[in-house]
């Protein structure tokens, strides 16, 4: 009989942290190889772990809730025949020292690329209490506050900055969030461990040098996130004591990374916004005809079907749109394929997955895609996969009841369109004024790769196929 380790592996693209959301064992139970033994949540998605031998559970070595660093221990089960009195010795790390283990060498693992060592150790995280351990929640990420500005710059650093000469301690994702910040990480003073310098300190030199003005305000409380994810955060907050002024919210997994990304997205690309109001009476005629249509029967058909199937009308006819930003190449790579996102509001948050090919598929095809995603997200199983590689996104604020927006762009993506709310309004129409179904469409563009010239004709053109529909035909 021997204990065997089951080490929390890379399930995503060069994550590395996960939180435990839930164990689906427990001491003393049967497992087999390939049985799910937890769900965990990545600063991607929600991911259940598959156990990849047969035993019986020894030990859990994490709570639930408790974020854990790729690489360690996290549940260690008995194999083989003998009764445990018997076994040979083999010292498990208890909870509070796994903190502190490294693995002792690359270990192969169940998704992603595999783990990497640490070089530098990390300094034990709280246990969260007990009302926050118990959400199930995010969108939008791990433990940090979403809008890290002077806070996290102490007025009297405990830690000094950089030796003159050294070159600082840093992670390499924390080294490329600095180059794309413009961020000299020898000018940030370290909180880290060991004088590491972590994302957060790196995002307030960030703020500190966009407004200086506000580092004084290091004592203040910290800033409110972003309406959207505040929004949602609200919706996973533990009940509020009635007589309490304020009310904290840990900001982890799937939200932490989104803040993370906007602030990264908003400082990077340069942001342009144009907007177009139109008549969408003919679309939403449309959609009700082809609710009708025998040889739809069973696809959802809504006016966001419509909508994609104008920007992909409209990205065929402006192809250098759909483009991205090698920043070490100082190249634009065009792509001749279209991968759809589609922003979607989730009980964990804001999260982007997207259709894959969208540019190839018929309106049948594109109308199950786009349900699928949808019940996906809507139940939590949205995987990285569905969330990588996407190209331009649509959102639709108009759910909300709201007329426009200024959408961030999804990191490395060209273009997002905001969709705003479809609205009964008086319209000039063949001379005359009448009520017409009327909506206001906004276009973010990263300025590098599109120019105004590219930006309004591509926008004109979805709204162009919105007002005649028949278009979806004639300019395929």
């Amino acid at each position: 009989m021997t204990i065997r380790e089951f080490k929390m592996p890379d399930v995503g693209e060069g994550l590395t942290e996960a939180e435990i959301l839930k164990w689906y064992v427990q001491p003393g139970d049967t497992v087999t190889d390939g049985q799910v033994v937890c769900e965990v949540e990545t600063a991607k998605a929600a991911v259940e772990l598959p156990i990849p031998f047969d035993g019986v559970v020894h030990a859990l070595l994490f709570e639930e809730g408790t974020t854990v660093d790729v690489g360690q221990v996290i549940i260690s089960v008995q194999t083989g025949s003998g009764e445990a009195a018997e076994a040979p010795a083999q010292e498990i790390p208890a909870p509070a020292e796994a903190e502190e283990a490294a693995p002792a060498a690359r270990q192969p693992v169940l998704v992603g690329y595999g783990v990497s060592e640490a070089s530098t150790k990390r300094r034990p995280r709280k246990a969260p209490a007990p009302a926050v351990a118990a959400q199930n929640g995010t969108t939008a990420p791990p433990a940090a506050p979403a809008a890290p500005v002077a806070p996290a710059v102490p007025v009297a650093p405990a830690v000094p900055a950089q030796p003159t000469g050294e070159r600082p301690l840093a992670k390499p994702p924390v080294r490329k969030l600095a180059k794309d910040l413009g961020i000299d990480l020898a000018s940030v003073v370290p909180t880290g461990d060991g004088g590491v310098v972590t994302r957060e300190d790196v995002h307030a030199a960030a703020a500190a040098a966009i407004a200086p003005q506000a580092v004084p305000a290091a004592a203040a409380p910290a800033a409110a996130p972003a309406p959207v994810a505040e929004a949602v955060a609200v919706s996973a907050a533990p009940a509020a004591d009635p007589s309490a002024r304020e009310t904290r919210i840990p900001v982890k997994g799937v939200r932490k990374v989104t803040a993370q990304a906007m602030v990264g997205s908003a400082f990077t690309a340069p942001h342009v916004t144009e907007f177009i109001t139109l008549d969408v009476t003919r679309t939403m005629k449309l959609v009700q005809e082809l609710k009708d249509d025998p040889d739809l029967a069973g696809l959802r058909i809504n006016p966001l079907l419509l909508i994609a199937k104008a920007v992909l009308v409209a990205i065929r006819r402006n192809p250098d749109v759909n483009a991205s930003w090698d920043e070490a190449a100082q190249e634009i790579v065009l792509k001749h394929y279209v991968n759809l996102g589609i922003a979607a509001a989730t009980p964990r948050g804001l999260i982007v997955p997207n259709i894959k090919d969208a540019h190839a598929k018929t309106l049948g095809e594109l109308s199950e895609s786009l349900s699928s995603l949808v019940a996906t997200a809507r139940d939590g199983k949205t995987s990285p996969a569905d969330m990588q590689n996407g190209t331009i996104t649509i959102t639709n604020v108009g759910v909300f009841g709201v007329d426009t927006g200024t959408p961030i762009l999804n990191p490395g993506e060209s273009a997002i369109l905001a969709v705003g709310a479809i609205k009964l309004q008086p319209w000039v129409h063949k001379g005359k004024v009448k009520p017409r179904q009327v909506t206001t469409l906004a276009l973010s563009f990263d300025h590098r790769l599109i120019d105004g010239e590219l930006g309004s004709k591509f926008l004109a053109d979805i709204a162009a196929v919105l007002e005649h529909p028949r278009r979806l035909i004639t300019w395929s």
